[in-house]
């Protein structure tokens, strides 16, 4: 079967297109960064990809809330489109400004089965401040939750590096999250961090395992068929080992853990 091939759709003040578009294709994808504006042209573009992925950064600067803009226009403008694309066999992936975009486009938690190309239903979750009040970057170590998800088949945990102002998961119902956790939405859980002696840090705030207090303790959510994924932490900065902060002090070698969220969204069509 031929590779699949990746929409890396970037807008204005995205900056890890690149270095995502390069995971997919070591991993025998077939990625194309396209900008916003070219799929507002032509919006049955789409449909030529198998995968989409919109990748981390600032999106229009942030300006009125991370991600609000262009998941405005993923719903707005080019909500025929989407709807299209989650309707059939395909994937979806949202790496932090990216989560941030599916979230508030409404992509995320629902899915195909929550979108509407209509008016915007009454948000239920977003991402907003740290509860430190601050840009944090870091790495974080990762328990995965949903065995469901594509991009997640065969992990079990994996340590990961964050770089958000805005990602604290917070839901206008507390009940949401146990009805995640039975739809297998629950994707990727915040853990304590082990050190290179193989203890866990101390709880403070550059440690917390929790770096932004996220309700549930919630990194990544998915929707209800697997197919769609939306992370805070970064994989595509995790590709090889030499990546790792402790990689000479643990011996790693060859790929770094995050390399794995890419080859499953590859596979998924072989």
């Amino acid at each position: 079967m031929p590779a699949p091939r990746v929409c890396v759709l970037r807008a204005p003040g995205t900056n890890c297109d690149p270095e995502t578009a390069f995971a997919f294709e070591n991993c025998g994808g077939r990625p194309e960064r396209v900008h916003l504006f070219r799929l507002l042209e032509q919006p049955t573009l789409l449909d030529e990809f198998q995968v989409l992925c919109v990748p981390g950064g600032f999106s229009y600067g942030d300006d009125i809330g991370a991600g609000v803009i262009f998941g405005s226009e993923l719903r707005t403008r080019l909500g025929d489109a989407v709807q299209r694309f989650l309707q059939a066999d395909k994937l979806a992936l949202g790496i932090c400004n990216g989560f941030q975009t599916l979230l508030k486009a409404g992509v995320l938690p629902g899915g195909a089965a929550g979108w509407s190309t209509g008016g915007r239903e009454q948000a239920t979750a977003t991402l907003t401040w740290n509860n430190n009040g601050k840009y944090t970057a870091r790495w974080v170590r990762l328990r995965v939750a949903a065995a469901n998800n594509v991009f997640l088949r065969g992990m079990t945990e994996i340590d990961v590096p964050i770089a958000h102002a805005e990602g604290r998961l917070v839901v206008s119902d507390p009940a949401l999250i146990e009805q995640w956790r039975s739809s297998g939405q629950v994707a990727l859980q915040y853990i304590p961090w082990a050190g290179t002696d193989g203890a866990s840090h101390p709880v403070n705030e550059r440690w917390a395992a929790n770096p932004n207090g996220a309700v549930g303790d919630i990194a990544g959510l998915g929707d209800p068929s697997g197919r769609v994924l939306g992370l805070m932490p970064h994989p595509e900065r995790f590709l090889f080992a030499t990546q790792h902060p402790h990689w000479t002090r643990l011996g790693m070698k060859g790929e770094g853990a995050g390399m794995q969220v890419f080859r499953n969204a590859v596979e998924y069509f072989r």
